[in-house]
């Protein structure tokens, strides 16, 4: 597997986590970085480099952020972004990964795109939901910040600097791991 194969693969398992967070930011973010010629995109994928798709994807991605902050809306939208994420999680492996045969591309698209993204995207809802019988709502404007905070950072460092954002991924992963074996403590002394 050549050098150029492997970072295509970090590329998109950094987006795919970051469409965790938010669904239409690494999306937006390819799409500008596809327009600006950053980052090569697969023959098929060349239309998200298009000016109709950038405007589009720049859209929802605004709509997406702002609607995050209405309490309540927000775990409603969380019941279509888990399956959605899903999507484009495996949409934006695809459309990175180069020079691999399509078997396996669409193995690591499935696997490690969407299900990098649907994992973050089952966290950051279930996380979302505790706010919300905890706090009533009114820590979920917070929540959303860091969410799409944590996806602007996430997205930019996967076009920028690949293998920086693979560690992040990582270290999200041992995040939610260890926040799972101390909900699962819990419920074992409950």
């Amino acid at each position: 597997m050549s050098p150029e194969s492997i970072i295509s693969i970090f590329l998109g398992i950094g987006l795919a986590a970051s469409v965790g967070f938010r669904v239409f930011f690494p999306l937006f973010a390819l799409s500008l970085a596809g327009y600006s010629g950053v980052i090569p995109l697969n023959e098929s994928w060349l239309w998200i480099a298009s000016i109709p798709a950038l405007i589009t994807l720049g859209i929802a991605m605004l709509a997406e952020i702002f609607a995050y902050y209405i309490p309540w809306f927000d775990n409603l939208l969380d019941t279509i972004a888990v399956p959605l994420a899903a999507i484009a999680g495996t949409a934006v492996m695809i459309s990175t990964v180069a020079d691999l045969s399509p078997v396996i591309t669409w193995a690591l698209a499935i696997i490690a795109g969407g299900g990098t993204a649907t994992v973050i995207k089952g966290t950051t809802a279930s996380t979302r939901l505790t706010s919300t019988a905890t706090t009533g709502g009114i820590a979920n404007p917070i929540i959303a910040t860091v969410e799409t905070g944590t996806a602007m950072v996430l997205s930019v460092f996967s076009i920028l600097l690949p293998i920086v954002a693979i560690i992040l991924v990582v270290l999200i992963f041992l995040g939610i791991r260890k926040l799972y074996k101390k909900l699962f403590k819990k419920s074992l002394k409950a």
